[in-house]
């Protein structure tokens, strides 16, 4: 394809942030293959999805070796591929651990398995070099100065950018940079984890000494809970994706919703947790956030849960799923609603939710000035 006919990208009104400590910029919604795209959603589908997302502004497409076996990978490259792309206006990352095979070798992150995960990645993904992979897990088999030498070595090739870390402990983060650090080597410049309203432990606590040592920043994923908690199906204001009619209160699950398209036992756990006390506890939870969302800033509780991880300094991008175009348009509606989770407006969500991770303890003296900026550890 000759210069001059690629198609111009246009961030729209998506601000973009810095990924960890480097100079790459993410948009602050990316697009996610987890699930959907190659498994539940294949063929046209996907390249709809995809330029719906690209049209409206995001540039940044997210998958995995392991996601649908391989095939997530597969349909991503085919429609960057086929809608003509110009390559660097594009963020494509990937993730290696798991495999697209059985075998001793075959998933992991063994040097070996590092180098040819990702060399199979790419082939599946035509593409010369991804922006960012992630260890999509840690590997307490392998020792982590290989994990380091690995990943580096995959940037050194040419076949990466940067390197990332999935749902790693802050004691491994800590080991990598370190270890990183002592041999002069490349260390991870991001986490991708959990974090929604209702997981927030790791990103909020565990993780702070890492965004103040090493800049570290998170590319969040379910900050819907996965699609599967209460927020995306029993609200007053959380609609199948076909209709506009509401989900009336303890209707079950749409049929069209996460929980039904999508077979996992994750999520077939997640339907007979709900029916717990625990679960009976958080349904009442987003009932209130719906009232809250609806009543005082006019829209609906997946785009107040999408704003609220988004305006977290520490987060550099939210990775969306979406199985329809009607998705992505529907979820980028959240980014009207940032500026207005006022501090009024976020401290009646802490009420509601009531499980902000608690403070170190200062054992019996007075908390720092908060003034002078320095926060307590």
């Amino acid at each position: 394809m000759s210069q001059e006919n690629y198609p111009e990208y246009d961030p729209k009104d998506i601000p973009f942030r810095r990924l960890g400590n480097s100079g790459l910029r993410v948009p602050l919604f990316s697009l996610g293959g987890w699930l959907t795209l190659g498994g539940s959603v294949k063929g046209d589908p996907v390249k709809h999805i995809i330029k719906t997302a690209w049209d409206n502004g995001i540039n940044m497409f997210d998958c995995a070796e392991s996601y649908a076996g391989g095939q997530s990978e597969i349909e991503i490259g085919r429609v960057i591929k086929e809608l003509g792309f110009r390559r660097s206006d594009l963020i494509v990352t990937t993730k290696i651990f798991w495999g697209v095979r059985k075998g001793p070798n075959a998933s992991g992150l063994s040097r070996k398995h590092v180098i040819e995960g990702t060399k199979e990645s790419l082939q599946r993904l035509q593409l010369d070099y991804v922006d960012v992979i992630f260890a999509h897990r840690s590997d307490h088999t392998v020792p982590m100065e290989e994990v380091v030498r690995a990943f580096n070595y995959v940037i050194e090739q040419g076949w990466a950018f940067y390197w990332g870390t999935s749902e790693w402990s802050a004691q491994e983060i800590e080991e990598a940079h370190h270890i990183a650090h002592k041999l002069g080597l490349i260390a991870p410049i991001a986490e991708q984890c959990q974090h929604s309203l209702v997981s927030r432990e790791r990103p909020e606590r565990e993780y702070a000494p890492l965004y103040r040592s090493y800049k570290l920043s998170t590319t969040v994923f379910s900050a819907l809970a996965g699609g599967s908690s209460p927020a995306r199906y029993d609200a007053p204001l959380i609609q199948p994706w076909h209709t506009e009619a509401p989900v009336q209160y303890n209707e079950g699950v749409p049929e069209d919703s996460r929980l039904s398209v999508q077979q996992e036992q994750m999520f077939k756990d997640k339907v007979t947790w709900l029916q717990s006390p625990e679960g009976k506890k958080q349904i009442e939870q987003v009932r209130k956030l719906t009232e809250l969302a609806e009543n005082e800033l006019g829209c609906k509780v997946s785009h107040l849960a999408l704003a609220w991880v988004a305006r977290n300094p520490n987060t550099a991008t939210v990775i969306l799923g979406a199985s329809r175009p009607e998705q992505v348009l529907d979820n980028l509606k959240a980014l009207e609603v940032i500026p207005k989770l006022t501090p009024e407006v976020l401290e009646k969500i802490e009420k509601i939710v009531d499980n902000k991770p608690s403070v170190w303890p200062t054992y019996g003296r007075p908390s720092l000035d908060p003034i002078v900026h320095l926060r307590e550890i």
